[in-house]
């Protein structure tokens, strides 16, 4: 019997990030959370695969040498480290990261797969370097997202200076929505507040943003924040609300209203004190701005951000089939010398 496809051990190996992907990315689309022990069965397969074909070339019984030898040097010495500088710059969160690092040791090299006759990938590449490819690939699919976002706003009406990354959110989606808040009392901006880290608040408080618009002026007053604050978690959605006291406290000590009230609007700067780590970057003047919007406004624009595990997950299937996009869109112009 004929298998269907055609392949060495380790690149059927490789072909388990297909499923860990999808299911990564299904994850980071309703919880824009990722376990770190999703990546651990990966990153330890990528260690062993390396250093068999490692071995494999360095004896000279499966890959020529020299260029294996650069290949995986060009996945771990450049790819690698340019990841981990698009996170430390913000541009992936670490969830994305972790991802791409595992796919800069699990494919420093082009796998191949005969299927039905046909070699996969198709399109491939004079470098030759895999991790690069799902790399742009992956940006590319990304660079659709803003596109999309324009569109569909423009096609629904819904003008504003930040169409291209937002969403209008109805106030009461905003305890299950995702991203960040595109408006301050002031204006618009790209740097608004984190919803997480307004969840995290609010569960820390024991509010609802409901009874928290009910009695803005009320609660404004840092003087009714809870003596013995819930903990407040990590924003995430699928966290059952904790419910203390509605805020009121008895036994926290007093200060004068108007004076606390002008020190520490909402308690934003007590909130961050109290917890125990950080609330994605957030500063009291930032949640201050947020929460004012969000008690005052009925409709907010929002940025959802880019969950990278799906255009990462789309990427790497479309590179393992058709193989590099990037290019094949060079060599279609003939800018490549392979065509």
């Amino acid at each position: 019997m004929v298998s269907p496809i055609d392949a060495s051990i380790p690149d059927v190996l490789r072909l388990l990030v297909v499923p860990v992907f999808g299911w990564a990315a299904w994850r980071d689309v309703k919880t824009r959370r990722i376990p770190n022990r999703t990546w651990y069965p990966l990153a330890a397969l990528a260690v062993v695969l390396l250093a068999v074909e490692g071995w494999q070339a360095w004896t000279g019984t499966a890959y020529e040498t020299r260029w294996f030898a650069l290949r995986a040097a060009i996945s771990l010495g450049f790819v690698a480290p340019l990841v981990v500088a698009f996170w430390w710059f913000r541009a992936f969160g670490g969830a994305d990261a972790k991802a791409f690092l595992v796919v800069a040791v699990l494919f420093p090299t082009f796998p191949t797969y005969e299927v039905a006759g046909w070699v996969l990938p198709y399109q491939q590449t004079a470098v030759g370097v895999f991790s690069l490819t799902i790399l742009t690939n992956t940006v590319l699919f990304g660079a659709l997202y803003p596109v999309a976002v324009l569109t569909r706003n423009a096609v629904a009406g819904r003008f504003s200076s930040v169409m291209f990354v937002g969403k209008p959110v109805s106030w009461d989606a905003i305890p299950t929505e995702h991203g960040r808040l595109l408006e301050t009392p002031e204006g618009t901006t790209r740097s608004g507040v984190d919803l997480d880290a307004v969840r995290m608040y609010l569960r820390w408080r024991g509010l609802t943003l409901a009874e928290l618009r009910e009695r803005a002026d009320h609660f404004r007053d840092p003087a009714t924040l809870p003596a013995a604050p819930n903990p407040p978690g990590d924003g995430a959605v699928s966290v059952e609300e904790l419910r203390a006291d509605g805020g009121q406290s008895a036994t926290r000590e007093a200060t004068p209203k108007s004076d606390a009230s002008e020190a520490d609007p909402w308690g934003a700067a007590a909130f961050l004190d109290d917890i125990d780590h950080g609330a994605y970057g957030t500063t009291p003047e930032g949640l201050r701005d947020g929460l004012d919007v969000l008690v005052r406004d009925d409709e907010v624009w929002v940025s959802p951000g880019i969950p990278f595990v799906v255009p990462l997950f789309v990427g790497t299937v479309v590179a393992l089939t058709y193989g590099d996009l990037l290019f094949g869109a060079l060599d279609l112009l003939g800018l490549t010398g392979l065509a």
